[in-house]
């Protein structure tokens, strides 16, 4: 969602703030601003609605100076997208707060202020948090015992950069909920919403915790805990280079994510499958870890957008290749509502970013009830859901800019087939399904060639994509654990093309979508050649008899022909287990050829952030 760029230096911090900012336009946001303590210990603030370059056109024009500073680029919560709405927010021209996330009493708050006099100039729900910020300060605390005094009477999620000029020489962070990275340079320090924003500057990091508050000098940082102890946190240093965040030869990141595949799956496999056989792939106490697969009766995956569909794919494999029942569930549903007492439940968490806001309150209140234990898929190691889960199994797809996702997706479906293969090997006297496993495996090592064949269909999906300019409307269909694969591609061309796009199971057309069809609206299928593909040609009949445009990705040896409105990209016969995972490649490049073809923002899509960090 928002994101926060923090730095204190013995030089001009404004280039770092806005290279920051640029690299956390990925995040989805509506305006950025910037706020300095220049060398009168004044702050300076700059604000633009629009991109980040508007912010940079403003700065061109009135340059910002200073060697401590704080930005933001808002993506908006409370208040309309607008200038006076963009973040820094200041209070009587000595404070200045960025803030990402959802202050849940801001009404309270703000009408508590208003009598003692603060004057707002926003609808956001920051502006009461700097405002509270200056009335501890006017008690005469230091910077940071104001900005943890204030937070103490905050409720929700939050992480927040402040400066004061009361205070010129710090810069204080905390986070409660929403994520928040310390970089650690040589005698300077940074603070970002993730480390793509720090990377030009530094490869040492320190994730803060819950409750976490850090005071940064030229002369070094303290951290606190939530009681207000000095803690040392664990420096990491990352393998990532701001050379990742680059587009190099292509147009788009969402392209550049799609062609990188073959090398996240290769990536995310290497070390884990050798011949017929697996290793170890999940992390974490082993002797748990064996107890909790003796005694697993049931599999509850939580997830939100698209990693929900890869935990929609993964039921069908877990139920019929284990025997396990497996339920699936949005975490904004679940964590909502009663749930029976289930002592043999594996629960399991599947996110990208591992800040995922409502799949992070899922599992605390998992947590709470109590479950055989917890296990996360996901691809940032330092992540929020990787330090509260009991397991981890890490997807190695690398940064992911383009908000929708595409290679976080596919690298998710090779971690679940992972775990099924694990859960199928539980017990090794039933040789029928150690052999299929074993079968599995080896399919796996032929995943990054086979993907590398789906992405030579690139040419052939763009000539189809040509189709949907004009379209508004869209039909996805799918039968088996193609169905979700089919949801993923509706969400996808929603995403990025804003086409109206549905996905349903193929045998469902006669329970109401049948009544769309007509020759103006699309029908997407996904026609492998498996045991209900003759069941599915019968399904689009009933399309193309109704004077429906079919475009099918179909398999070259399935039997079905190209007509008057029969328009058909081959895909390559493929192992059975790995239909799910290469048929996702040609949706991905038809929704990419169709956004650019409609002229949208592809990396970037209206309204959307990469990373959902609040409710």
């Amino acid at each position: 969602m928002c994101g926060i760029v923090g730095a204190i230096a013995q030089r001009n911090v404004i280039s770092i703030l806005i290279e920051g900012l640029r690299r956390l336009e990925y995040r989805g946001y509506d305006s950025a601003g910037a706020a300095v303590l220049d060398r009168d210990g004044q702050i300076k603030r700059t604000r633009a609605l629009g991109k980040v370059i508007e912010l940079e056109n403003k700065l061109d024009e009135s340059p910002l100076l200073g060697t401590i500073g704080i930005a933001h680029t808002r993506w908006a919560t409370h208040g309309a997208p607008a200038e006076h709405n963009a973040h820094p927010h200041v209070s009587n021209d000595r404070i200045a707060v960025v803030h990402n996330g959802i202050i849940e009493n801001h009404e309270e708050l703000r009408s508590d202020l208003t009598a003692k006099g603060y004057q707002f100039t926003s609808e956001t729900d920051t502006e009461v948090v700097v405002h509270l910020i200056d009335t501890y300060l006017k008690a005469g605390t230091s910077l940071l015992d104001a900005v943890n005094s204030a937070t103490n009477d905050l409720r929700g999620a939050y992480a927040l950069g402040v400066i004061s000029k009361e205070d010129p020489d710090t810069l204080v962070a905390v986070r409660q909920g929403s994520p928040l990275v310390l970089g650690l340079g040589i005698d300077e320090y940074f603070v970002g919403s993730d480390i793509q924003a720090l990377l030009p500057v530094t490869n040492r990091f320190i994730y803060l915790e819950n409750g976490d508050s850090v005071k940064m000098s030229l002369s070094g940082y303290e951290i606190y805990d939530l009681n207000g102890k000095s803690v040392e946190r664990n420096v990491k240093e990352s393998a990532a280079s701001s050379m990742d965040s680059e587009l190099g030869q292509y147009r788009h990141f969402m392209l550049k994510e799609i062609y990188e595949q073959p090398v996240a799956v290769q990536n995310t496999l290497t070390g884990r499958i050798d011949k017929t056989n697996m290793r170890d792939c999940i992390a974490g106490d082993q002797e748990k870890l064996k107890s909790v697969f003796e005694k697993i009766r049931e599999v509850q995956i939580i997830a939100c957008g698209t990693s929900y569909h890869a935990g929609l794919t993964a039921r069908y494999w877990i139920e019929s290749l284990t025997d396990i029942p497996c339920q699936v569930e949005v975490a904004s549903e679940y964590r909502y509502r009663r749930q029976p007492k289930r002592d043999d439940v594996l629960f399991v968490t599947i996110s990208q970013s591992g800040e995922t806001a409502d799949t992070l309150a899922a599992l605390e209140k998992v947590k709470e009830d109590g479950c055989l234990g917890t296990l996360t898929i996901c691809n940032v190691p330092e992540s929020s859901l990787t330090r509260e889960s009991d397991f981890a199994l890490m997807t190695i797809a690398g940064p992911e800019i383009g908000v929708a996702s595409t290679k976080a997706f596919t690298t998710q479906l090779v971690a679940l087939q992972l775990l099924t293969i694990s859960l199928m090997q539980r017990n090794p006297e039933n040789s029928a399904r150690i052999a299929k496993a074993q079968e599995m495996i080896g399919n796996l090592k032929q995943l990054p060639a086979l993907l590398e064949m789906a992405l030579q269909q690139d040419k052939a999906i763009k000539q189809m994509g040509e189709a949907f300019i004009d379209k508004h409307h869209a039909l996805f269909l799918g039968r088996g654990d193609l169905y979700p694969i089919a949801m993923e591609g509706a969400l996808k061309l929603k995403e990025i093309s804003y086409i109206h796009a549905e996905a349903y199971p193929a045998g469902e057309l006669k329970h109401g979508p049948l009544a769309l069809v007509d020759s103006e609206m699309p029908i997407v299928a996904v026609a492998p050649k498996t045991n209900l593909l003759e069941k599915l040609k019968s399904n689009l009949e009933e399309v193309r008899s109704r004077g429906g445009e079919l475009y099918l990705f179909a398999d070259e040896n399935g039997d079905i022909q190209e007509q008057a409105n029969i328009h058909i990209v081959s895909v390559p016969e493929v192992p059975e287990s790995l239909i799910p995972i290469i048929y996702t490649i040609p949706l991905q490049l038809l929704s990419y050829h169709v956004a650019v073809f409609k002229g949208t923002d592809v990396d970037k899509p209206r309204n959307l952030a990469k990373s959902v960090t609040v409710e």
